[in-house]
């Protein structure tokens, strides 16, 4: 059987155009105005397979997610120069703190960066300080650390961004921004690395039914959960009664990553 979330519907491709995504924050629908399934971020690119009234029915480059997307935030492909490497920015209509910000901007947003100037990086949304971008092709080396930007962050269904984030788009930013492929939800995030044991080892990765955490040390995990509805660290041990005592079952798998 085919996965829908990473298989588009052959019936749906009429076209196979690259685009990018043009504002912070976007919702990646199951149908035209349906549910969110995942989101997508700024400069994120993706392929439009098809348009439907005001959605484009796309597929995501990163993880090959496939849901609808609303076509006023895609814009054409652009190659991104920098990424975002602060856990959140802004972009500012000059190039002074003082001035008024034009948007928000989350961690791992690509931008396209058009020269420099007193500190800031002009792009075709405003001025960035530099110092909340890295090189694109900088990769960092510990997941967890990524993990841990994104702490207070709000939970959110389906979320990916710093605005809100649900536990697998947490394990996927962290992931992702270690050059190390992720997919978008946990069950497929459950393939990943192999079968392990304990001791817990630092960027483990705990599973329970629908749920996922990224081990920090060898007694706590961080996660997205709607507990304290926020991205927490929490000690594993305590995490594993908690959530089976709540009716989440036990934990369903342990993968170490290479």
């Amino acid at each position: 059987m085919t996965d829908a979330r990473i298989t588009p519907d052959p019936d749906r491709i009429t076209r196979r155009d690259p685009a990018q995504v043009a504002v912070p924050v976007s919702d990646l629908c199951r149908k035209p105005s349906g549910p969110r399934d995942r989101q997508l971020i700024c400069g994120d690119a993706v392929t439009i397979l098809d348009e439907t009234g005001d959605w484009a029915y796309l597929q995501s480059d990163k993880d090959g997610y496939c849901g609808y997307l609303r076509r006023a935030d895609l814009t054409g492909y652009s190659a991104p120069t920098h990424r975002v490497s602060a856990p959140a920015t802004h972009a500012y209509s000059r190039p002074d703190i003082k001035s008024p910000e034009s948007c928000s901007l989350s961690f791992a947003s690509r931008l396209h960066v058009l020269t420099t100037t007193q500190g800031f990086a002009e792009t075709p949304l405003g001025f960035v300080p530099i110092q909340h971008l890295s090189d694109i092709t900088d990769v960092a080396h510990d997941p967890a650390a990524i993990a841990m930007l994104f702490l207070g962050t709000p939970y959110l269904w389906g979320g990916n961004s710093r605005w809100g984030i649900d536990c697998s788009g947490l394990v996927q930013a962290a992931l992702l921004a270690c050059g190390i492929p992720c997919p978008g939800d946990s069950d497929q995030q459950q393939t990943l690395g192999q079968d392990a044991s304990v001791p817990y080892r630092r960027n483990d990765l705990l599973f329970w039914k629908g749920h996922v955490a990224l081990v920090t040390d060898a007694e706590t995990m961080i996660h997205a959960t709607a507990h304290p509805m926020a991205t927490v660290l929490e000690p594993i041990d305590a995490a594993i009664r908690r959530i089976a005592n709540a009716g989440g079952g036990p934990v369903t798998a342990h993968r170490r990553l290479a």
